[in-house]
């Protein structure tokens, strides 16, 4: 049974949580993580690569002891030394150090006083106000624990986007593989795009749907089988995601497939039109009386009510059936038209290939050009350059400038902007350099206020170009930063700053509904991979469904242009 990378990730990431409520070697706990990160960056799986007979020690971060324990979890899906700790450290301590406000450490001084050692027993406690009594801690630690075990208690457990992908894509695989079967397609939030996913909805058309769903159960990750039927089945995998799978007749697979992709919303607003019309829409078709209209294409079900072909990102009822009635859809950007990345990192920080590797990797792309953007001195965990480094490093790219033809290295830094707005390198670099990506990584937890004018103030410098990662959001991880993003709109439209729509799949920031903001309020945005390893650069396709999710268009985004035209552009934000 294959193991997928982000499973192994997951061990390695729950075992290094554990090895630091332990109070392991601090080296040995970063090994671990950054293994996690590169397994989980990979763009192809490591069941196939040891199958291939790949040399795993040779990836970034990965030696001989890591390759031989990833190994270890391929052939028989568990990792013995994370049994081991997790039996001397009890209960859901890994998770529990996930939570904000907590950490590895916290969760070590909650378990050795208090016992702490679920969600269930850490939410009992905050109740009983045991937890402010503890060092550290105090009635504000206390209720924000208490208000953290209340969201998560009872809520739908969503995955990212980027995980969600590595499960379809195989069982799509495998049953487009069995007899019989014509289409099949992942419709739900899954093709809405969404940055996280509950479930998988699979609509499949078959001439043979017995044969089918035995197949379908048969799917050798499949844990436990909840229903299945002649033309419908529901199964646990064993990551405990849900996958349900529907057989429907061709005639019927347009209607079925814009009913199954959803949302909710969209899918009463189509259906309240359709009733003016006299007409009723289903996963069947569309009626009029049982006269059958339309059924076999979403384009006909749409063109039934007076829609154009609506994209599934726009399907959230955000005013995309009155664009629709109006001919003003927007004509959302495609990832065939992004022309180059503004935030990617070498190693001179936190990356893992050269300025070079990264720059080649991305013309393999085809794209024109590429900006190096490492961490400013302030990240001293990311061993971000100082202005010695960062001066040679602009060096550097000027020479390799000279020797690649049809491409271009950008310049920049990613910045960060202190408490108090200012930025962290002096102006004589900063105007040395063709961009900057500024972001916030320290302070997360400012008064809504002060945050929004700490940004504020960083765009009155004349060398702000962009706004990285603007809420500072880690999904399932960490919540965004209280800031008024239509106050920092605003101030970024005024000031010819931009913002960054950054592709991580952890990260997707800004979100869905910010993109939107910033096309309505008229704020040009950039779609970034804030790669670390060459392989981060296949992430741009996240962004890019976010930036659609948000009605964004070519025009709307900076790094569709073309070089020659970013620049001048680049130079009125920071002149």
């Amino acid at each position: 049974m294959p193991v997928h990378n982000t499973e192994i990730a997951e061990m390695l990431s729950r075992l290094a949580e554990l090895l630091e409520i332990q109070g392991a070697n601090p080296f040995r706990i970063r090994a671990y993580r950054k293994a996690a990160q590169t397994i989980e960056g990979l763009p192809h799986s490591v069941t196939s690569m040891l199958a291939d007979g790949s040399d795993l020690s040779a990836l970034p971060g990965i030696g001989e002891d890591l390759a031989a324990k990833i190994q270890e979890i391929v052939k028989t899906g568990h990792l013995s030394l994370l049994d081991q700790v997790s039996s001397q450290l009890p209960g859901q301590l890994a998770e529990l150090a996930k939570i904000p406000t907590l950490g590895p450490k916290r969760v070590k001084i909650l378990y050795d006083t208090l016992g702490i050692k679920d969600l269930k027993s850490l939410a009992k406690a905050a109740r009983a106000g045991k937890i402010r009594e503890l060092h550290g801690f105090g009635p504000k630690t206390e209720e924000k624990i208490l208000a953290e075990t209340d969201k998560r208690s009872g809520t739908e457990q969503r995955i990212k986007i980027s995980t969600a992908e590595e499960f379809a894509e195989p069982i799509l695989d495998y049953l487009k593989n069995a007899k019989g079967v014509k289409d099949a397609i992942v419709a739900g939030s899954y093709r809405r795009r969404k940055d996280t996913i509950g479930d998988l909805d699979i609509l499949v058309t078959c001439t043979q749907a017995k044969t089918l769903m035995n197949h379908f159960v048969a799917y050798e990750e499949v844990e436990t089988i909840v229903s299945k039927g002649h033309t419908r089945a529901t199964v646990l995998l064993r990551s405990g995601l849900q996958v349900d799978l529907r057989v429907v007749p061709e005639e019927s697979y347009g209607a079925a497939l814009q009913y199954f992709t959803g949302s909710k919303a969209h899918n009463i607003a189509v259906r309240s039109l359709a009733v003016k019309k006299g007409l009723k829409i289903n996963e069947y078709g569309v009626f009029r009386g049982e006269t059958r209209l339309a059924g076999r294409t979403e384009k006909e079900v749409y063109a039934q009510v007076g829609l154009p072909y609506v994209e599934p990102e726009l399907r959230e009822n955000w005013g995309e059936v009155e664009a629709g009635l109006h001919h003003a859809l927007p004509h959302l950007v495609t990832l065939n038209e992004i022309r180059g990345d503004l935030h990617v990192h070498s190693k001179a920080s936190d990356g893992h290939f050269s300025i070079e590797e990264m720059a080649l990797a991305a013309q393999g792309k085809g794209y024109n050009y590429l900006a190096i953007c490492d961490h400013s001195q302030h990240v001293t965990i990311a061993h971000g350059l100082d202005a010695n480094r960062l001066a040679k490093q602009i060096e550097e790219i000027d020479q390799l400038n000279g020797t690649l033809k049809g491409f271009t290295i950008l310049k920049g830094a990613e910045v960060d902007i202190l408490e108090d707005g200012s930025l962290d390198l002096c102006d004589d670099l900063l105007q040395r350099l063709d961009l900057t990506v500024c972001a916030i990584h320290y302070k997360f937890n400012l008064p809504r206020a002060k945050q929004t004018e700490r940004i504020i103030r960083a765009m009155d410098h004349p060398s702000f170009s962009i706004l990285a990662h603007p809420t500072g959001r880690m999904i399932n991880e960490r919540e965004p930063y209280e800031i008024d993003m239509e106050q920092i709109m605003a101030a970024a439209l005024e000031r010819g700053c931009c913002l960054e729509v950054n592709a991580q799949p952890v990260r997707l920031d800004l979100n869905d509904r910010h993109c939107k903001m910033a096309k309505d309020m008229g704020v040009k945005v950039v779609i970034s991979t804030d790669a670390h390893r060459t392989t981060d650069l296949d992430f741009m396709r996240f962004g890019v469904g976010q930036a659609r999710r948000g009605w964004l268009e070519p025009e709307d985004v900076l790094n569709t242009l073309r070089l020659k035209e970013l620049k001048k552009l680049l130079r009125r934000a920071s002149s």
